[in-house]
């Protein structure tokens, strides 16, 4: 079940200095328990019902349905938090290996299954593409070598210096990173099924294959060498696990409150002051909001530094998502857990999406059937699924959701009906979505973007907006829109960062 933090009051630690971290995602969670491991009394704020940000659950009917995030990579992020307390993750949340972790399927009936050991996938690669190994092989030593510099070297690194920027240039031009995914999977593999294979994860990070730097070709090396992840209970038992720890250290948590902005004293943050009209004080303040949202709607505009006025005003926003969520009184015990299912167009689909904000008759999805793992999503005998299908967010101003997200879910379930799910139509129950709009006003998500800011070279590193606030002091930011980007591992990571930046207070709480 989860925890019940409602009522819990922000006076529950006494002394020290103290911090407010607005918005309760991972990025937020991760803040709130380095800040306290630093000595400071922390206070979560969030408008959700529950922690977790976008790492909400859903429940109807029997149903259970993971909101957000569905795949965990790079779990050693999440024990180091747990470490900083003397406690181990693994007591707390049972980690499995789906298996195969992706399956790929194509329009010609075809598929690909990726991992879960090096072994399988390269016969996979085989039998798909028998002329294509070495150039898998040599895919993976590129992704290996970025990984190495961008990953290891990099991710927790503040990136506010432009001169700290300037001394990457050399690995970055070393490394092609001002190439796009799309191409430096093309540039070892011939088959266009593994180059959608292997060049599809940035799209679940809200970025374009065909635009993102190819920086996030780390992406495949992280995964080989941590693996790929599903917590028994769904990403929602991580979430409650590390709401026990955040209880359990003394760190207050307020939910279903929104703040409304940040406060500003003499070019200082020194609290937030809530919807209602309290003012929560703070010696420092973390944001695990949009930035944009913070710097369009949180602040006063004289105090906010020029770069960050251009970004926001410059700022390429991350595609919107349309989320589809429903039971089935059956199950398809061939489909496994993670399944991308592409449609015949790929670049111009993307282009569709992207550029010219077009939603498309046609579609890719992603097909998350957690009861492959955990039978515990769904009453005995069925299947709970998620199906993500990337859509172009709020700046297509003529889209009327209201009317499209009907139509969009009919279309999804007849071509799954006909494909990857024969006879869903039948036993489909339970249904209901989020579309942009949801992202909008449940997550003051601006434009109703998946992941804010999509992570293009001229969106990454010093160019992005940065961990330390733009023009007010004691003002830090966390989350998918800050550095180093999306995805669970990025919004973790930026907590790192921000450990980095801020000194552990002068009295011990």
């Amino acid at each position: 079940m989860p925890l019940d933090y409602a009522t819990r009051s922000d006076t529950t630690v006494a002394g020290g200095r103290r911090a407010v971290v607005v918005g309760a995602g991972f990025g937020g969670m991760a803040a709130a328990l380095r800040l306290r491991a630093k000595g400071y009394a922390v206070t979560i704020i969030d408008n959700c019902a529950r922690l977790g940000g976008r790492a909400q659950v859903f429940e109807r009917d029997g149903f259970r349905h993971d909101a957000g995030p569905t795949v965990i990579t790079a779990p050693a992020l999440f024990d180091e938090l747990f470490a900083l307390f003397g406690r181990r993750l693994n007591d707390h949340v049972t980690f499995v290996t789906p298996d195969p972790w992706y399956r790929f399927t194509f329009p010609d009936g075809s598929h690909f299954d990726y991992g879960p050991d090096e072994a399988r996938t390269e016969e996979e690669v085989i039998r798909l593409s028998r002329n294509d190994l070495e150039g898998y092989r040599r895919f993976c030593a590129h992704a290996r070598k970025v990984y190495d510099v961008a990953y290891s070297e990099l991710a927790d690194r503040p990136f506010h210096d432009p001169l700290f920027m300037a001394r990457q240039i050399p690995d970055f031009l070393r490394l092609r990173a001002y190439t796009s995914v799309w191409q430096t999977a093309s540039r070892y593999l011939r088959d266009d099924r593994l180059r959608r294979a292997f060049s599809i994860q940035p799209l679940l990070l809200g970025g374009n294959p065909f635009e993102t730097t190819s920086i996030y070709a780390l992406i495949n090396q992280l995964e080989r060498s941590g693996g790929i992840w599903f917590p028994l209970g769904g990403t929602g038992a991580l979430v409650d696990a590390i709401g026990r720890l955040i209880e359990d250290v003394g760190i207050a948590v307020r939910l279903g409150i929104s703040v409304a902005r940040i406060r500003v004293d003499d070019g200082r943050a020194t609290g937030v002051v809530l919807e209602s009209g309290e003012t929560v004080p703070a010696d420092l303040v973390v944001s695990n909001c949009d930035p944009l949202h913070l710097y369009q709607n949180m602040l006063p505009r004289n105090c906010i530094s020029a770069p960050a006025r251009l970004r926001s005003r410059a700022a390429h926003r991350s595609m919107g998502l349309f989320v589809l969520y429903f039971g089935a009184r059956r199950q398809w015990p061939e489909v496994a857990h993670h399944t991308i299912w592409f449609g015949e167009r790929y670049r111009s689909l993307l282009h569709d999406i992207f550029r010219r904000k077009v939603l498309s008759e046609d579609f890719s999805l992603y097909v998350h059937r957690p009861t492959a793992t955990d039978p515990s999503f769904a009453p005995q005998g069925c299947d709970s699924f998620y199906v993500l299908c990337p859509v172009p967010n709020l700046q297509a101003r003529d889209l009327d959701w209201s009317v499209e997200a009907p139509r969009l879910r009919d279309r999804i379930v007849a071509a799954l009906d006909t494909t990857l799910l024969p006879g869903l139509r039948e036993h489909i129950c339970s249904v209901f979505h989020m579309a942009p709009p949801d992202f909008a006003e449940r997550y003051r998500s601006v434009d109703g973007a998946g992941f804010s800011l999509a992570p293009t070279f001229t969106q990454s590193g010093w160019f992005r907006f940065h961990n330390r606030g733009e023009g007010v002091r004691n003002l830090f930011l966390v989350g998918a829109g800050t550095h180093p980007g999306a995805g669970v591992p990025g919004v973790v990571l930026s907590a790192k960062v921000l450990d980095r930046l801020v000194e552990p207070a002068r009295v011990s709480a």
